[in-house]
């Protein structure tokens, strides 16, 4: 019965008749409360009568409903009015997936990305536990901007137990409605049960009737079908009848996709066999595998610029469109008599079977759930991700995801993540993330791509399970370059949701904003890129990036924390009376902002302990830091940094020894570790560590500075010398900032007085143009034997807080001088132990 305009359901108003399905009439209406256009579907009354029924689907209708997802139309409300009732669900302007095939006017790209998107929503669905059971072009809507929804979640349950009720038509699909099995389709199917579903997209067991076996591989078939049907224009099993058709469904294989699209690749057949698989098992086991590979086949195909791909070929034309349409069948009672022997004959066998299908649908839950409790991931690698951008000035954006999803990781205090630095080395790699995983010691490896084309932006990525080879998840974003902070936190959250790891509220620093601005965030991006370089001239960019992104937003306390690091390393060779009261200024501002920052307190505590001399409140910032972030490295080396100036040297390498732990592939960490064992004196292994640096980079200045120093205090003269002249090599200056005083030294110590002189004048040339660390010049004159000059310089350092006055106490270069008052009265205005 039609209901007329105007009518009110609840507080729903019709406005017109827009379909008519197997589950009753629908209604375009008004939620007069809401004031929104919805879609009503009204339910029959012989359907809404069977109360049982009724109580099953309301069941999984609430599950339905409870679904949020952009590609699932969502179900609002069950409801009844007079003895009428009905279903409220979310109203989809556009067309069905159906009418586009018939048009035969829609590139295939746009299909493949409508299919997709479905696929996405159908992979929330079954992580809900819930499965569509009735997957077919009708119940899949395209929006008119192109975003495709599935249909009628949870409404399958409905049609459940109605015995002989035949068929009812939707549109002109048939779907075939719990059909009594009285004549099995063949005689190898002996279990009785329900045939649900429409013929040609249901799955071979849905013909077959053995519900207990459906789980969400069935809608995996059901989506082969559409997607062959999506490239081919035709069914994937077409009969001259619907039992034809269903003992296709169950015996025979779908023709292959070359047969009415030779022009098509050979991947596509792959996936759509795979789908189209007569055992469960064999099928993608998850929908959400077959999405990736949807998305991986969309862009060969647009990489290659295939041209003109449609959904009907030209040489199909008329006739495939008339295959598309025509190839609806009808089954009628008498058609419908013949599937099936007689098997529920009295209630007894009745019983039975509905034990059965109990039992069955137990086991199809506990399988399920056995699916989804996989041991959790407990270790994970976030590979640096491939810059597949064309524009100039984009290496950031790659490197700064990295970054911040390896930063945001690792604030997860149940999971390793490895650090940026044992990462970098399969930058720009093609890498297996299998054998990367393994070289890595980790559960888990995420990799991705983003390309910028202008404004925007399209972000993949996949995490794999290493230990089982097996894609845990993947996902695929078409963004706005605006866009970027939220996508980042999108997917840092949804690689959290597939680790499986449990996060409490307590646990806030993965959902913390630190910024809403997509700009200063970009910004703060580009700041970090150059930071991590540590050079002169890319920390004067990332100080100039930091800024900028402060101006953006005032409260970023991230940025201010950045600017602190670029402040206090020494590589930017600024005098210290000017770096370091910046370095404090900004990591005071970033903890008023946020004092849970680890980072800011480390900064703080550096400054602290090289500059301020104030090593009670160093040690209380570094011990803060840690508290708050057990598994920043750069904590620990500090903390150390701070223990080796205290004479506290096994506490120094420890500290050492757990940043490496954190980082094992980092250069600065492994010569931090060496420096701690070169203040405690212990030559052979600091000199094993600097010698890892450098096989970690070859070209790491500091270790040139220090690995000479090292063979020098054992008597290896010879060595020390080649190790300070290679590191004249280095770039911008850097055989000055580390190798000269060293080098100078050495050569005095080795009565090479013309050569050391030679050095010790660059030195005092070079400080009189710009700021040069004095202890470098008094270093040289140690070596020569002229304590007064060395004395008066060390006072200079003094007086410039020079960097390396933190450790004047253990550095055996300085040795000679210990005995001396005038070095004992330094060594106490520094405030270090005698």
């Amino acid at each position: 019965m039609t209901i007329s305009t105007g009518t009110k359901l609840g507080h729903y108003e019709i406005r017109s008749k827009i379909g008519e399905g197997g589950m009753g009439e629908v209604y375009q209406a008004e939620d007069t409360r809401l004031h929104r256009n919805v879609a009503l579907k009204v339910l029959p009354a012989d359907l809404a009568a069977n109360r049982d029924r009724m109580r099953r689907f309301e069941q999984e209708a609430q599950s339905a409903a409870a679904l949020s997802h952009p590609n699932i139309a969502q179900i609002f409300e069950i409801g009844e009015d007079g003895g009428t009732h009905f279903i409220a669900m979310e109203f989809v302007d556009g067309q069905t997936l159906r009418q586009l095939i018939r048009a035969g006017k829609t590139d295939l790209a746009k299909l493949l990305r409508y299919l997709q998107h479905a696929a996405e929503g159908l992979a929330k669905a079954h992580a809900a536990g819930i499965i569509h059971r009735d997957l077919k072009p009708d119940n899949i809507m395209v929006t008119r901007d192109g975003h495709a929804k599935i249909l009628d979640f949870g409404l399958s349950k409905l049609v459940e137990g109605q015995g002989d009720a035949g068929t009812r038509r939707d549109g002109d699909e048939v779907t075939t409605v719990a059909l009594s099995p009285r004549h099995p389709i063949s005689p190898s199917v002996t279990s009785p049960g329900l045939v649900m579903g429409t013929v040609g997209y249901m799955s071979p067991e849905q013909a077959q009737g053995k519900t207990g076996e459906i789980d969400q591989r069935s809608d995996v078939f059901s989506f082969g079908c559409i997607l062959f049907e999506v490239v081919t224009g035709r069914r994937a099993f077409e009969g001259k009848d619907p039992i034809d058709s269903l003992n296709k469904i169950i015996r025979e294989p779908a023709p292959p996709i070359s047969e009415f699209r030779p022009d098509l690749p050979s991947q596509l057949q792959r996936i759509i066999r795979r789908c189209l698989a007569k055992d469960p098992e064999d099928r993608y086991q998850t929908i959400k595998d077959l999405a990736i590979e949807l998305r991986d086949l969309r862009h060969e195909l647009a990489s290659t610029a295939a041209a003109d791909l449609t959904a009907t070929p030209s040489g199909l034309g008329d006739a495939a469109r008339s295959v598309a349409s025509g190839a609806t069948q009808s089954m009628s009672p008498s058609s419908t008599s013949s599937i099936g022997a007689g098997i529920w004959r009295h209630k007894l066998v009745t019983a039975i079977v509905i034990t059965v299908l109990a039992l069955g649908a137990m086991g199809v839950g506990m399988f399920l759930h056995a699916r989804n409790t996989e041991v959790a991931i407990e270790s994970i690698a976030v590979l640096p991700f491939q810059n597949k951008s064309t524009e100039g000035d984009t290496e950031y954006l790659s490197d700064g995801l990295t970054e911040s999803l390896i930063y945001r990781l690792s604030q997860l205090p149940n999971l390793k993540v490895s650090p940026t630095s044992s990462v970098l080395r399969y930058k720009g790699k093609d890498i297996d993330p299998i054998k990367v995983g393994r070289e890595l010691d980790v559960s888990a490896v995420l990799s991705g791509r983003i390309t910028q084309r202008g404004e925007n932006l399209t972000i993949s990525a996949e995490l794999v399970d290493v230990r089982t080879n097996k894609l845990l998840w993947g996902d695929h974003y078409d963004r706005k370059t605006a866009e970027l902070l939220a996508t980042q936190r999108e997917i840092a959250h949804e690689i959290v949701d597939n680790l499986r790891i449990k996060v409490s509220p307590a646990e806030k620093s993965l959902a913390k904003h630190y910024t809403e601005s997509n700009e200063a965030y970009q910004l703060y991006l580009k700041g970090r890129f150059y930071w991590n370089k540590r050079t002169r001239e890319a920390l004067k960019k990332a100080i100039d990036y930091f800024n900028q992104a402060i101006e953006r937003d005032p409260g970023f306390a991230l940025a201010y924390a950045g600017l602190a690091d670029c402040y206090v390393v020494p590589a930017n060779e600024l005098p210290p009376s000017e770096s370091m009261p910046k370095a404090k200024a900004a990591a005071m501002r970033a903890l008023e902002l946020d004092d849970s920052l680890a980072e800011a307190h480390t900064s703080l505590g550096r400054v602290l302990a090289v500059y301020d001399w104030d090593w009670a409140e160093a040690e209380r910032e570094f011990k803060r830091a840690i508290e708050l972030n057990p598994r920043y490295a750069i904590a620990h080396q500090w903390y150390g940094g701070y223990f080796e100036s205290m004479h506290r040297f096994n506490e120094a390498i420890a500290e050492e020894k757990r940043a490496l732990e954190l980082d094992p592939l980092s250069p600065i960490l492994t010569f931090s570790l060496g420096l701690g064992f070169y203040y405690a004196r212990d030559y052979d292994k600091a000199i094993e560590y600097y010698q890892k640096t450098l096989e970690l980079d070859p070209n790491f200045p500091p270790a040139y500075g220090q690995l000479p120093a090292a063979y020098e205090q054992k008597g290896m003269y010879d060595q020390a010398l080649a190790g300070f002249q290679k590191g004249f090599g280095l770039e911008s200056g850097g055989e000055w900032y580390f190798a000269g005083g060293g080098l100078g030294h050495v050569y005095a110590v080795t009565r090479k007085t013309n050569e050391a002189r030679a050095v010790l004048d660059e030195l005092k040339r070079r400080s009189d143009q710009e700021y040069e660390r004095k202890d470098r010049i008094a270093l040289i004159y140690v070596g020569l034997g002229e304590k007064d000059q060395a004395l008066a310089w060390l006072e200079k350092a003094y007086q410039d807080r020079a960097f390396n006055l933190a450790w004047l106490n253990v550095e055996p270069r300085w040795d000679s001088l210990r005995s001396d008052l005038r070095f004992k009265d330094l060594v106490r205005r520094v405030g270090l132990p005698q």
